[in-house]
């Protein structure tokens, strides 16, 4: 028992003072509020209000840096370089509702889709996160992104490099690995994966997720695997296919069930694909 304390008591010392996940959800939430009224609890009435409180984000965000070993020496150039970032990414969260409002015949209002899709959630908290950890600031990020997962069920690494006008639909189940690189106009449904074909630690270092080109769509249901997996630009790629290679551009995959398959198993002859 005594060692069994040891250990515990060696746990709580490692960092005392480290922000807690609870205190980074906490800024993440006044952070978003910075973006979109629907996010915040203050309101804004001149750009000299909007300036106050990005300081004020700015010195928080600093002070919890501050209580991180690892950022200890560094904090204020790694928050300069992270809301120097916060124009692009706002920039890109915009093109993001655009490409959910234009894709979506339910959306009734670009508000509606802030407020309310989940996709969206998941993709503007990614933003966020990605460009935390461009700027060179740990931890955070992840936890960010697992805090979007636990609200929306949508699993996007911080990592994940995705372009522009990207649309998460319903989006329960989607899962998008640490290496993977998405182009423009890219849209997933729900229960896509994209992820790895092994779990290997030694493999950590190295690009272990597919690439999806611009104009790619996938269906429900899809798993897309492998690193050196590339789905070429403006194919579309049906519900419940499974691919573990590249898929040249303008193509159209999709499972076609078999007479010959009595047991339903989903062999490769299943999955067909036609060039456009």
């Amino acid at each position: 028992m005594k060692e069994f304390y040891s250990r515990l008591l060696a746990e709580h010392t490692q960092c005392p003072d480290c922000p807690s996940p609870v205190e980074v959800v906490r800024y993440f939430k006044k952070l978003s509020g910075l973006f979109f009224q629907d996010f915040s609890t203050r309101k804004f009435h001149s750009e000299d209000a909007i300036k106050a409180y990005e300081i004020e984000l700015k010195y928080e965000l600093s002070a919890l840096l501050m209580r991180m070993p690892a950022h200890h020496d560094n904090a204020s150039m790694l928050v300069e370089s992270f809301f120097e970032s916060i124009p692009h990414v706002y920039e890109k969260i915009s093109k993001d509702i655009d490409a959910m409002f234009a894709g979506d015949p339910a959306a009734q209002s670009r508000r509606e889709i802030v407020r309310s899709y989940p996709g969206f959630y998941a993709v503007f908290s990614h933003r966020i996160a990605h460009a935390m950890l461009g700027a060179g600031i740990t931890d955070l990020p992840r936890i960010i992104s697992e805090y979007a997962h636990s609200k929306t069920g949508i699993d996007i690494h911080p990592g994940a490099q995705i372009g522009a006008y990207f649309c998460i639909d319903h989006g329960t189940g989607v899962v998008v690995g640490e290496t993977c690189i998405i182009g423009d106009n890219v849209k997933l449904y729900q229960g896509v994966t994209l992820g790895a074909l092994s779990v290997n630690k030694s493999d950590a270092s190295s690009k272990r997720h597919p690439t999806l080109e611009n104009g790619v769509v996938i269906y429900a249901n899809a798993t897309i695997l492998g690193g050196d997996t590339i789905v070429g630009e403006n194919t579309v790629i049906g519900g419940n296919v499974w691919i573990t290679r590249s898929v040249p551009a303008n193509s159209k995959v999709y499972y076609k069930a078999s007479a010959a398959d009595a047991e339903g198993a989903e062999t490769i002859e299943n999955f067909v694909l036609k060039g456009n």
